[in-house]
């Protein structure tokens, strides 16, 4: 093999292929050694070589736990085992133990439950993969085919096509990291596109992400039934509406992360779902409701401020529960809908541009290359388009800066 078709990539070049936007694809080191990019996110190593006229593919890793110089020691082993005449797919089969499907898929998840922020992510696949796959838990997790797959599909597939879907989008996944580890060869059989897509009906548009969402127009009048209302679920909801955030970064919040001197909210990057800190700009509406609970959460730096009856953060049923008594139905309105009525009073009523309205969200906008060049986070304008907010919000509700005291909770 000529030295100048090895070793073509790089480590700036690899990094730039394990990034999410990466093209789908195989990109050549050399030597048969192959960075893949799949359709799904998955990174693998592979080594392509022919074998009696056959090309043959074996998995060397997953990209992003194997660094590339030890995938290319990967590829000269097979490439010095195939000038010996012996196939480096046999020899690898011989030596390495294959789990069964149960197994491996339950290994996975331990390996990804870092990459997720919220701790049930694990525990829904872990049910996912064990009761829904569970025609497949002792299948050897190379011998998985097309066959087996369907057989767990099809009985669900029309009848809950969102769970049939989510399941089929797991198995596909541990399927991919059973090829990365280099056991197992070929074509996903979980695969959806040109795939499956040719032996099951396409599932119905998912309506996922949507929640009933109460329309803008009769939020003022909400919210001024909400400040009559006692119990600190009443008042975590109405800081909730006048701040756009979502229930988790109200529930955990601090009184470090308040400076109500500069009316500022900082929520740190561990606790938002983008994973980067994120600036609040605080109208005096939702200052006077954080002044309303101080004396109960104690005010202690490290003290949560929305606290529930034994010091600990509310629960989000607990907010809920102040819609639910309210008059709202589930279908009618949800906590988080709120951030939609905001978006869409934004969008249609106020004259600020979107991309504010997006940031107040804490939405990502633009392309990477548009990130890159807007380094701040619009915080001026965001204060005013709050502010903006909050006015709206008043103009239906008591006069600005009156709270119900915290007493008795309502029941």
């Amino acid at each position: 093999m000529a030295s100048r078709n090895l070793y073509r990539l790089n480590a700036r070049a690899v990094a730039s292929l394990l990034k999410a936007d990466a093209k789908p694809g195989r990109h050549a080191d050399g030597g048969g050694l192959y960075l893949s990019v799949g359709q799904g996110g998955a990174r693998r190593w592979v080594f392509l070589y022919r074998w009696h006229g056959r090309l043959r593919e074996m998995g060397l890793g997953s990209a992003f736990d194997v660094p590339l110089m030890r995938a290319r020691e990967r590829a000269g082993e097979a490439r010095a085992l195939k000038a010996e005449g012996r196939n480096p797919l046999d020899v690898k089969r011989a030596t390495a133990e294959v789990p069964e499907f149960g197994r491996f898929a339950l290994q996975m998840v331990e390996e990804w439950r870092s990459q997720w922020r919220n701790p049930k992510h694990a525990a829904q696949w872990k049910s996912t993969l064990k009761d829904g796959a569970a025609k497949l838990k002792a299948i050897p997790v190379d011998k998985v085919d097309t066959e087996d797959v369907l057989r767990v599909l099809k009985p669900i597939w029309t009848k809950t096509p969102e769970t049939a879907s989510r399941l089929r989008g797991r198995i596909a996944r541990v399927l991919d990291a059973a090829a990365a580890k280099g056991l197992r060869e070929g074509e996903n059989p979980a695969r959806w596109k040109g795939h499956l897509d040719h032996l099951l009906p396409k599932p119905p548009k998912l309506a996922r992400g949507h929640h009933p969402a109460m329309p803008y127009a009769d939020v003022p009048e909400f919210c001024h039934a909400l400040k009559a209302r006692e119990g600190m679920g009443a008042r975590a909801l109405e800081f909730l509406i006048h701040t756009a955030a979502r229930s988790g970064e109200v529930r955990g919040a601090t009184w470090a992360e308040m400076d109500l001197e500069n009316k500022l909210w900082t929520v740190p990057g561990e606790r938002m779902k983008a994973g980067k800190p994120h600036r609040v700009p605080l109208t005096d509406e939702a200052v006077a409701v954080l002044k309303a609970v101080r004396p109960a959460s104690g005010g202690e730096a490290s003290a949560v401020i929305f606290q529930g009856r034994i010091r600990k953060p509310l629960s989000d049923m607990s907010i809920s529960a102040v819609l639910r008594r309210m008059g709202y139905a589930s279908h009618q309105a949800s906590v988080h809908g709120f951030r939609s009525s905001f978006r869409d009073w934004a969008g249609e009523v106020s004259t600020f541009p979107r991309e504010v309205a997006e940031a107040a969200l804490a939405h990502v906008v633009g392309n990477e290359v548009e990130r890159a060049y807007r380094r701040g986070d619009a915080l001026q304008k965001r204060r005013k388009l709050m502010q903006a907010w909050a006015g709206y919000l008043e103009a239906g509700a008591l006069p600005s800066g009156t709270i119900v005291p915290l007493g008795k909770r309502a029941k």
